[in-house]
């Protein structure tokens, strides 16, 4: 059987893994635009500085990634115990994130009213069960001032979103289900936690698990991935439209080549496949057209550790909307995880841009590099010109999974039920993170073997 994987990111190439796993008589070529594979994975080592242009690790708390990883003969590399100490950028001051109810209710990240509301929760009614989004979720049972403090920078962190175009269902939904079953995030907590002591899991409604990564970045497993597929992966190979010929399918490259396959899975981001799919069906074209994907800059700066006054044992920080500054947040690169800076120096990495200030990712590098620097200077009292620097953007950076998000899902799938043999996956669709796509990739080879038998 021939299968076309369009996309050679993270989601194309263990997608690809996985089916020849399974079935190794499937004859799988995989068609990646850029000229070479990882998507939003892409290490960079400059100066000795190891930088990540994208995607800087993953979650240790579902096993899939690890189990492939073991596979590929990788050594995960877990964060250290800096990484523990997250801070918040707030009333121009960085303010630890607490770690524990009484560090909480000590600190002075909150007010004192704005950690009373907190404890109000209790309270709270749950929701209607409609859609809502983050920014009304949050406000409703934790307060405004938590919202803008605590629940907006994480927003930011995570999806370089705005939370009141963030649907709740589709970015957070263990919380969302949290909430619907028991009525109360502390009650579903609690009740997680007896159980958790009975089968001896960790079990929470947050992300939870250690920041992991590779002693030589995150493109150690793209890296890893494209040895094992070989001659399969073809780079530099931009598909322009799919056509449904007979019981198969004809992909049609940008170069004229053409390829003919029994099933396509199109592994590309939404604004790509809605291209490549427009020829087949303009609805579903036009309702892929729908996930927006901001722009994201990250900027790598370098400096020498004996020109840094403050101390660098954390992961880094984030800055709430609220604050008016023009980053989303600075992670202490070289204190997470070894090799990322040479001897001597650090190495800091600024996200900005997003769903509020796309335009600020696309100043240009030197402009990008000076705004970095100002941001740096005001929050944390770097008054130095780096040594190193680096800007990588992404035109088109994090989908966003905006209110409607699960029906778009729903219309996706339904169409799709008319093209058997044809799939589409990614991180435009159930999940962003490195784990989502491989465990989404997975569950998608396990598929297309039992309906391809």
């Amino acid at each position: 059987m021939r299968l076309i994987i369009i996309g050679g990111g993270i989601s194309g190439l263990s997608l690809a893994y996985f089916l020849r796993e399974q079935d190794p008589s499937f004859d799988i070529t995989v068609l990646e635009s850029e000229k070479k594979a990882g998507g939003k994975i892409w290490t960079d080592k400059v100066e000795g500085f190891l930088c990540e242009g994208g995607v800087n690790g993953f979650l240790d708390n579902r096993t899939r990634t690890l189990e492939l990883a073991e596979k590929l003969l990788l050594s995960p590399l877990r964060s250290s115990e800096n990484a523990r100490k997250r801070f918040i950028f707030s009333d121009n001051i960085l303010h630890r994130l607490p770690e524990s109810p009484v560090a909480f209710f000590t600190s002075n990240l909150l007010s004192l009213s704005g950690r009373l509301r907190i404890l109000g929760v209790m309270f709270v009614a749950k929701g209607t069960g409609e859609e809502e989004t983050l920014a009304e979720f949050a406000r409703r049972r934790l307060g405004q001032e938590a919202y803008e403090k605590l629940i907006d920078p994480m927003a930011s962190g995570i999806y370089a979103g705005d939370p009141n175009a963030m649907s709740l269902k589709s970015c957070f939904l263990k919380v969302y289900n949290l909430e619907q079953k028991y009525g109360s995030l502390i009650k579903g907590m609690l009740k997680m936690q007896k159980e958790a002591k009975k089968t001896g899991k960790k079990i929470g409604a947050g992300p939870g698990g250690v920041l992991t990564s590779f002693y030589d970045g995150m493109e150690s497993m793209i890296q890893a991935l494209t040895a094992f597929l070989g001659d399969a992966l073809k780079t530099a190979a931009k598909v322009v439209s799919v056509d449904k010929v007979n019981n198969g399918f004809t992909v049609h490259c940008a170069d004229g080549k053409s390829f003919d396959a029994d099933a396509v899975i199109i592994a590309s981001p939404a604004h790509e496949a809605m291209g490549m799919v427009k020829p087949l069906d303009k609805t579903l074209s036009s309702v892929l057209g729908e996930i927006s994907y901001p722009a994201v800059s990250v900027v790598c700066l370098g400096y020498k550790r004996t020109r840094i006054r403050r101390p660098l044992d954390g992961f880094g920080f984030l800055v709430p909307y609220r604050e008016g500054r023009k980053i989303l947040g600075t992670l202490w690169d070289s204190s997470i995880f070894p090799n990322r800076a040479p001897e001597g120096f650090v190495l800091l990495r600024t996200m900005l841009g997003g769903a509020r200030m796309s335009d600020l990712a696309l100043m240009g590098r030197d402009k990008l590099i000076d705004l970095v620097t100002g941001e740096l200077k005001d929050i944390m009292g770097i008054d130095v010109q780096p040594d190193f620097g680096q800007v990588y953007t992404h035109e088109k950076g994090i989908p966003q999974y905006t209110p409607g998000h699960e029906k778009r899902l729903e219309r996706i799938d339904e169409i799709m039920k008319k093209f058997k043999g044809m799939y589409i996956t990614g991180n435009a669709y159930r999940g962003i993170g490195v784990n989502d796509c491989i465990e989404n990739s997975f569950a998608l080879a396990m598929r297309i073997r039992e309906e391809n038998r």
